[in-house]
């Protein structure tokens, strides 16, 4: 009888080096410094063993080890299911007892939790759509906090491995807390005087099952981004290393042609090595017949080498899944237990089953269950997976009954339970899987007779219901298709209430989308459904909807007219959420605007009315508000009081992915880019892009600004990403400043004008009302590249070429200043837009002729103009506007000004490092022979990258053998560079030198521990 040697008890081959990248991060992680692998590879290609191994590791070196598997069921999921698997690993050890009191919340994924409900009014999430209360908005961040900190409080007991087995199954909850995980600071260094987090991550998946639209590959993209995260793809192992492998699974020596087959088949695959190994007939002899062609005809032979009982539990824990219970095998196979044991373990002996300490039974490779389960017989499968369906009945795993019921072609009970598994996951936050169950039952509401459907809701209040999951999953543009589809199936039998509801949530969501044209038409329909008298709420938030949606569309007499009736109207009916609404929407239609004293004082109704109200959309609405209104009237530090309660309430809510949530994301940012805190924006936006829904790319826009101004690689392609997909007009805003900007920067006129003129076209025609007012700034940002242009040609003796580009310059010029003159709403400009609209006149002038003798006067007071109006707060348009106004005092001869305006603006860009604006005013400073005393960066130049570091240790008190040890190089080397660091500055001593450092900005001061 041939003997197959059991694969993990021989040695690892062809991966040491893999393991080795694997126990480096353990055994830092068990000092302190958490890691997180993502481990890659085709199926089969020895992933699991990898880590199998690793994991040994962590236990013999005291590391709890906690593994989560993902399970493949079809198109459904179990929300959470590889953590709940490793939370209740954890619940089982009374070392963490405490730790799980501590967290509450984490109850929830095992079953133990209580839901609360918040309510049950109607109103209009952001003001278009509504609310049904339904939900706990803030249970989801409570729970992922709560995961987040178990798993810390668990690494502060014991050094901690998460294994994650299978990641290209995972359901989207499960996604979203690993991103949560990952990214809010659990793998991050703790505070000072803070425990570090003894933990690692590793988490495995099938590369070759990740197609291009596979929801696993954005999750990627974004981990790997993280500084505590790594990659470990697992490429397929030389011949040379199958061929040890073919020949260390086999107890008998194998022929070099045996083996050379094999290897070739294989293709460098373990697992099929060792299946192709395994399928190999008792006479091993090169002449006997060859294998087969297929890895699934390789693993059917190997079953078949099973008894014919063996087979049949083999077959019926296929349609299980990967793993199966053995009481339900047990139930489903209706074999005595003697027998089913006596099946068990032959297949556990040949390596086809593998039993878990958890009473469970799995496939030890996903290819062997598939294999059973496609030769599987139609009727056979059918009938299986009914039997599961009928076991699972009355237990609370209402997905895999779904699952199993359509399989076995049950349509009334997969409904039934797909129900019941979109309010489970309802339940649990888990808003991707809940719209998955509840399109299961649309598709088969038709298929089941009448009398089996559910009395509870009918398919137009179910596609509703669908639509608001997919807006909580943050999937805008499903759920215009869902409300697209209820609004089909309500057709003309539908009561005009239900037909109203139907077309302002249809005109909600689709102004969430940008598609103002038909979400009027939409509001309209629904305004025109239901009379305003009697009195009634669907009439109110009809009507709230069509406020708004009137207003985008320059309608706003319409909107004003409607907005006051309702007012009225919420005000008879005591709807206070509903009055908020209101006063918002004619906050901006009326004289007293969000720009003004008075009008900010009414949002600050408005805010306290949704408050007391419990409707935090509306709440959220009116705070956005207060804060854009400040910034464009030019208070940046109180936009920065509202966004911050803004965003505050968000996070308390749950709702930091809505719409006004995004918009307030993106305002603190542009703030913190407008203010020059760019190391704050840059920080904030990394921090930002990990939770961030797919439609909230733009909330993070302004780091963009940032990495452009710096002269960071990549700005531009990142802009244009936010292009691709359906159209926003935020993420449209955001590119076209960008890219319009690039082009101005290398010198691109024309590619800047025609940038810019997109931009306006896809924003103007996205907008359905006026010009958007960023046209003005999108105007100077062209006019620069313009003016640029013209002058290069002018000073080359091309005269009709300049005038050509001047020409171009007068038409920019006057879209700034229509814009400006009408913009969105026809107000006037706030201080930003008048910034912007000085630069485009200041850029129109440059970019024409020199006609008279004042032309340079008029050309210095037209860039004193910019430079007083980006006074108000924006020190890198100040910064620019100030090296253009150097250059128009130079060519007026005004050298003293103009050396003053360029060293202002050099000392800007040496603070924000905005090399590309620094390098322009040093070359302004060269021809223009404005050179002075060297500024501070000019003496950080002076030093090396290695002098640098030792003035940092100076500052701290080293002295010059500390320095060699801390920098390791000698400490005679580090006395050389001290003596130079003391030439270089002209200081007498290492005392003298950090006083100047220090005075001149050279080092910062250490941060304090209290800090």
């Amino acid at each position: 009888m041939v003997v197959v040697a059991q694969t993990f008890g021989t040695p690892l081959i062809g991966r040491s080096g893999e393991l080795t990248r694997l126990t480096d991060v353990l055994d830092r992680a068990r000092n302190g410094t958490p890691r997180a692998v993502l481990v890659s590879g085709d199926a089969g290609v020895g992933k699991t063993r990898v880590l199998t191994e690793a994991a040994a590791h962590a236990t013999r070196t005291g590391t709890t080890v906690l593994t989560g598997h993902c399970v493949d069921l079809g198109d459904v999921g179990l929300p959470y299911l590889p953590f709940t698997e490793i939370l209740g690993m954890l619940a089982a050890d009374e070392r963490f007892t405490s730790a799980f009191a501590a967290h509450p919340a984490v109850d929830r994924l095992l079953g133990t939790g209580t839901r609360t409900r918040t309510g049950t009014g109607t109103g209009t999430g952001t003001g278009t759509g509504t609310n049904d209360g339904t939900t706990d908005p803030g249970g989801r961040l409570r729970l992922f906090e709560g995961v987040a900190a178990l798993l810390a409080a668990v690494a502060d007991v014991t050094p901690l491995l998460l294994v994650l087995e299978d990641l290209h199954w995972a359901d989207q909850s499960s996604r979203d807390l690993l991103r949560f995980l990952l990214s809010r600071g659990l793998l991050q260094n703790a505070a000072p005087g803070a425990p570090a987090h003894r933990l690692a991550v590793f988490a495995s998946y099938r590369a070759d099952d990740l197609h291009r639209r596979h929801p696993l590959r954005p999750l990627l993209a974004e981990l790997v981004r993280l500084p505590s995260v790594d990659r470990l793809e697992l490429r397929p192992m030389a011949d040379a290393e199958v061929a040890r492998l073919v020949r260390a699974l086999r107890a008998e020596v194998l022929s070099d042609t045996t083996v050379r087959r094999i290897v070739e088949r294989a293709e460098g695959n373990a697992f099929y090595a060792e299946e192709l190994l395994a399928a190999l007939p008792g006479d091993v002899d090169p002449a006997a017949p060859a294998m087969p062609s297929g890895l699934a005809d390789v693993l059917l032979i190997r079953i078949e080498q099973l008894s014919d009982t063996a087979q049949q539990v083999l077959r019926t824990a296929a349609v299980a899944g990967r793993r199966v219970e053995h009481g339900l095998l047990h139930d489903a196979v209706q074999l005595p237990q003697d027998t089913l044991e006596s099946a068990l373990r032959e297949a556990v002996g040949r390596q086809l089953l593998v039993p878990g300490d958890d009473g469970t039974y799995s496939f030890r490779h996903a290819l062997t269950r598939e294999a059973v389960y496609a030769d599987l017989l139609p009727g056979e499968r059918v009938r299986l997976h009914g039997t599961f369906a009928g076991l699972l009945a009355g237990q609370a795993r209402a997905a895999e009954r779904a699952h199993h019921s359509r399989e076995s072609h049950d349509l009334a009970d997969a409904l039934t339970a797909s129900l019941e598994a979109a309010d489970h996951a309802q339940l649990l936050g888990a808003p991707a899987e809940e719209l998955r169950h509840l399109e299961a039952v649309l598709e088969l509401w038709s298929a089941v007779d009448p009398a089996a459907l559910p009395r509870t809701g009918g398919p137009v209040t179910l596609t509703l219901r669908a639509s608001a999951a997919a807006a909580h999953a943050g999937d805008a543009h499903r759920a215009v298709s869902l409300t697209r589809a209820a609004l089909a199936r309500a057709g003309s039998d539908a009561d005009s209430e239900l037909a109203a509801r139907v077309r302002y949530t249809l005109a909600g969501n689709l102004m969430r989308v940008d598609s103002t044209k038909a979400a009027y038409t939409y509001s309209s329909e629904a305004l025109a459904m239901i009379p305003a008298e009697p009195p009634s709420h669907t009439w109110v938030w009809a009507a709230a909807t069509h406020v708004m949606a009137a207003r985008y569309m320059g309608h706003d007499e319409d909107a004003q007219r409607v907005a006051r009736h309702a007012l009225r109207t919420a005000e008879e009916l005591r709807l206070p959420d509903a009055q908020a609404d209101l006063i918002i929407s004619l906050v901006g239609l009326e004289d007293g605007n969000r720009r003004t004293p008075p009008g900010r004082e009414r949002l600050r109704r408005a805010r306290d009315l949704a408050r007391d109200a419990g409707n935090v959309s509306v709440e959220m609405r009116a705070l956005f508000n207060l804060a854009i209104g400040c910034y464009e009237s030019g208070a940046l530090d109180e936009c920065l009081t509202w966004l911050s309660e803004g965003l505050e309430r968000a996070g308390r809510s749950g709702l930091l992915s809505s719409p006004y949530a995004l918009e307030l994301r993106y305002l603190q940012s542009l703030i913190l880019y407008t203010l020059g805190r760019w190391d704050e924006c840059a920080d904030a936006a990394a921090a930002d892009a990990e939770r961030l829904p797919p439609a909230g790319g733009f909330a993070v826009g302004p780091a963009l600004y940032v990495a452009l101004a710096r002269g960071e690689q990549g700005a531009a392609e990142r802009a244009r990403v936010l292009l691709d997909g359906p159209f926003d007009w935020m993420a449209s805003l955001v590119a076209g400043i960008v890219l319009t900007d690039a082009a101005a920067l290398r010198g691109d006129a024309e590619g800047a004008v025609a940038v810019m003129r997109e931009s306006l076209t896809a924003l103007s025609d996205g907008s359905g009302g006026g010009r958007p007012d960023i046209g003005v700034r999108l105007a100077a940002l062209a006019l620069s590249a313009v003016a640029d242009t013209a002058v290069r040609l002018r000073r080359s003796g091309d005269e009709a070429g300049a005038l050509r580009w001047a020409t171009t310059a007068s038409e920019l010029v006057e879209v700034a200043r229509t814009t400006a003159a009408q913009g969105e709403d026809g107000t006037r400009q706030g201080p930003e837009g008048l910034a912007w609209l000085a630069r485009a006149e200041a850029e129109w002038l440059r970019a024409g002729p020199r006609t008279d003798g004042t032309a340079s006067e008029r050309a210095v007071a037209a860039w004193e103009r910019v430079v007083n109006a980006f006074d108000y707060g924006d020190p890198y348009e100040l910064a620019r506007s100030r090296r253009r106004l150097a250059e128009a005092l130079l060519v007026a001869d005004r050298r003293e000004e103009a050396a003053d305006q360029a060293r202002a603006a050099r000392d800007t860009a040496d603070r924000l490092g905005a090399v590309p604006l620094r390098e322009e005013v040093d070359a302004l400073i060269r021809r223009g022979r404005l050179a002075g005393p060297p500024s501070a960066a000019d003496r950080v130049a002076a030093l090396t990258a290695r002098e640098s570091d030792v003035l940092r240790l100076l500052a701290r008190g080293r002295t010059n053998r500390q320095i060699g040890e801390e920098l390791f190089i000698s400490g005679k080397t580090a006395s050389v560079h001290v003596s130079n660091i003391l030439a270089k500055l002209g200081a007498a001593g290492r005392t003298e030198a950090v006083a100047i450092a220090y005075r001149e900005g050279l080092i910062e001061p250490e941060p304090t521990a209290s800090a």
